[in-house]
């Protein structure tokens, strides 16, 4: 059986790999959303509504990598966890950013 710290080494690796996909992924997004830009704004044709679902994807996006930094920050996989979903949450959040459940009750049981 593995040890309590072993685990928790884990889990914070798992943390630091998702932190490094969302980093990408966000960097991805960033060049296709400037990519569709240029694309739109050369043929004089620029769709809003493309432009903020884009844009939005990235805030979605952002949020989580966001969220995965603060628990890294806040004590990697020490800190809680949604009881709803499971996604990580920093101890000062009241809201899941995954689910967006109320953490305020569940951080009282902590």
């Amino acid at each position: 059986m593995r040890s309590a710290q072993a685990q928790r080494e884990g889990a914070d690796r798992q943390l630091l790999a998702k932190r490094d996909r969302l980093i990408e992924r966000f960097a991805a997004m960033q060049l296709d959303l400037g990519g569709a830009y240029y694309e739109m704004a050369i043929r004089d044709h620029l769709n809003n509504d493309v432009l903020i679902r884009k844009a939005a994807e990235m805030q979605r996006v952002d949020a989580e990598l966001r969220q995965v930094e603060g628990v890294l920050e806040a004590g990697g996989s020490d800190a809680g966890k949604c009881p709803a979903c499971d996604a990580p949450s920093a101890p000062s959040a009241a809201f899941c950013s995954r689910c967006g459940s109320s953490l305020v009750a569940a951080s009282h049981g902590r």
